[in-house]
């Protein structure tokens, strides 16, 4: 049995590795592997070698592989049937697959129980299953089934997700048994649009979905006291921010390398948990403006509008 989340790039590694972590904290007995891209750079691979115990790279537009020639009639939904590789993942007899952007709550490992395809419902449409958690049993009959599927069919919504209830389409009536349970995949908005049953059930949770703009990395994060700041409009949001957060300081950060791309690079360049210096303060800087560039301005705080406007006054008066 094997625990298995994909990332296609240094910062959704940050989110696998947090996984991976989040994971290991509530004592799962099982195995953890994470597929990657080849926009994942060497030294976060060798990060990743270090904590997950299988590391498998996929590269779905490879011509030289004759599984993949299929995809390249349907070139725009590459990023879609990376997805798929998890049913190459033999070696196992039945897997779970979280995507990059959740985070383990409880002791899940009963899940190894249920049979595929067993999923959430997904709160846009209950009647289709969320694919950021589900339960499969790896198949290379299943994998090819899958990829004639996905270039004969393409997926309704562009994404995984599509796909992946087409080809599972009795998902919705035919077997109760391989509904999961909305606490093993609670996702970040619906904590929001149904926040009554949120404050009811929602202390049950035992895996958390960060889907859409609330990826835990995107958001402003104060380097000295090591606290999250959190959106007004994500505040039932809080305490799961701040506590992946937690376990990024405590088990990622001081691994991570500047030679890392993108958001995971500029971050290892950061010291927690110390007063910043002026260069610290540069490179949170940098941070800060990748922070706004996602939609997670500090509103607030430092990006309030008083202090926007106090630097707009200081220019013009240049």
């Amino acid at each position: 049995y094997s625990w298995v989340t994909l990332a296609t790039n240094d910062s959704y590694s940050l989110g696998a590795l947090v996984v991976a972590h989040s994971l290991k904290r509530v004592h799962t007995v099982h195995q953890m592997t994470v597929l990657i891209t080849p926009g994942v750079s060497e030294a976060m691979k060798t990060k990743l070698r270090n904590v997950f115990n299988v590391m498998e790279e996929v590269n779905l537009l490879d011509s030289k592989d004759a599984a993949n020639l299929a995809l390249l009639k349907r070139p725009e939904l590459g990023i879609t049937f990376t997805k798929l590789h998890c049913w190459r993942l033999t070696q196992f007899e039945k897997c779970v697959f979280l995507d990059a952007d959740t985070l383990v709550l409880r002791n899940s490992d009963e899940l190894f129980d249920r049979e595929e395809l067993s999923a959430a419902p997904d709160v846009g449409w209950p009647d289709c299953f969320n694919s950021g958690v589900y339960v499969y049993r790896p198949s290379v009959d299943t994998f090819s089934s899958l990829l004639q599927f996905a270039v004969t069919n393409g997926s309704f919504d562009g994404g995984d997700q599509g796909l992946l209830n087409a080809y599972f389409s009795d998902w919705a009536h035919k077997d109760i048994q391989k509904h999961l349970p909305f606490i093993y995949n609670t996702s970040s908005v619906a904590t929001y649009s149904y926040l009554p049953a949120f404050k009811q059930f929602g202390q049950n949770t035992k895996i958390l979905h960060f889907i859409g703009v609330s990826k835990p990395w995107l958001q402003n994060f104060n380097s000295e006291t090591r606290k999250v700041y959190v959106p007004s409009d994500s505040q039932h949001l809080a305490n799961f921010l701040q506590y992946w957060w937690d376990i990024f300081a405590e088990d990622v950060h001081s691994r991570l390398s500047p030679d890392m791309c993108g958001l995971a690079g500029a971050i290892a360049n950061v010291t927690l948990g110390v007063p910043r210096t002026s260069e610290q303060d540069r490179i949170e800087e940098k941070l800060r403006r990748q922070y706004w560039e996602a939609g997670n301005a500090e509103y607030v705080g430092r990006d309030a509008f008083k202090h926007i406007w106090a630097k707009i006054q200081q220019t013009m008066d240049k």
